[in-house]
């Protein structure tokens, strides 16, 4: 009898742990939302490259500042790749690059955005970079204020040797406040500042961009602790929050988000690569559309190209290559 009880016992153990993550995947993919945004053209690109973009979502989250903006916008332009062999790549597009957009004509990487969402977005980087985009992941920075709150805040860094800013910081547009150099362990509001923060960097979105790898490389390593697989509370928590933050394409699901996750760490890791295209002026004013960042139009294709075969070394990248 004890025998069989002992048995019976393991048996319901077994059916729990293996029930749990597949009712888990079952009701995390009912939470996803959905939106077209592939192009459609075909796949000449091995690997996988997904491309993410960080809206504002003003009023999502508290600390993100009113300002009354309409439209779609992106501060963040990011692309993921993970190429057959080599290092998992994490580049960011800076928000302002000049590109030709699809329809348009020339203008900011970030208008392609407002003009056409997703799709355009989308169309637009794959010409600028010749690299096809397999998924596409717009994230609300309201949702990543609650994903640091659910993981009980993340560590981020002002490092004096590499970013170029002054103390202590006063930042009026992101609301970031931080009084010296060095770490502190901060809450979803102050990561979204400290994401956000650009006016108080002589780097400017360059600086920016570098802060918003650091707050994915925090979250990513928080997200990925293995103390979460004994707590199915903060895994729901967790997952609600993250859910709640994404709008995917078409074809995405709850198993593209975990290997885009994997991906990130990868990215964000040693072996990884993270950075810029090569940038040849990043206050470029070719007149109508204000102050750009000009990529550099002898290396960039090589750069892209390299990304796509996986044949860059690992570390960061991002130099001028050219005088402004």
């Amino acid at each position: 009898m004890l025998r069989r009880r002992a048995g019976a016992t393991v048996a319901l153990v077994l059916v729990l742990l293996l029930a749990w993550p597949i009712g888990l995947t079952v009701w995390a993919n009912g939470k996803i939302e959905h939106v077209d945004a592939l192009s459609g053209t075909p796949d000449t690109t091995p690997g996988t490259t997904y491309l993410l973009a960080g809206s504002d979502a003003r009023g999502g989250a508290e600390g993100i500042k009113q300002d009354g903006t309409t439209g779609q916008r992106s501060d963040t332009i990011m692309l993921l790749h993970v190429p057959r062999s080599g290092p998992t790549a994490l580049i960011s597009l800076p928000r302002d690059t000049y590109v030709d957009i699809p329809g348009h004509g020339p203008g900011k990487l970030n208008a392609a955005y407002a003009y056409g969402g997703p799709a355009l977005l989308v169309s637009t980087v794959e010409q600028l970079t010749g690299m096809h985009v397999d998924h596409f992941v717009e994230v609300g920075l309201g949702g990543v204020s609650r994903v640091v709150n659910a993981v009980g805040g993340v560590t981020l860094c002002f490092d004096p040797a590499v970013d170029k800013v002054d103390f202590p910081i006063n930042d009026k547009d992101s609301k970031l406040t931080w009084d010296a150099p060095g770490c502190k362990l901060v809450d979803g509001t102050t990561a979204v500042a400290y994401a956000r923060m650009r006016k108080a960097d002589r780097e400017g979105d360059i600086g920016r961009e570098r802060r918003q790898r650091e707050l994915i490389s925090a979250v990513t390593g928080k997200v990925s602790d293995k103390s979460l697989l004994w707590h199915p509370s903060r895994q729901v928590s967790l997952i609600d929050a993250g859910l709640g933050a994404l709008v995917v394409d078409q074809h995405a699901n709850i198993v593209t988000l975990g290997r885009l996750a994997l991906a990130f760490r990868a990215a964000s890791g040693k072996d990884g690569v993270r950075g810029t295209p090569p940038i040849a002026n990043p206050d470029y004013r070719p007149g109508g559309v204000g102050s750009t960042v000009l990529l550099d139009p002898d290396t960039a294709p090589a750069f892209f190209a390299a990304v796509t075969d996986g044949t860059l070394e690992p570390g960061s990248r991002g130099e001028l290559t050219a005088a402004p």
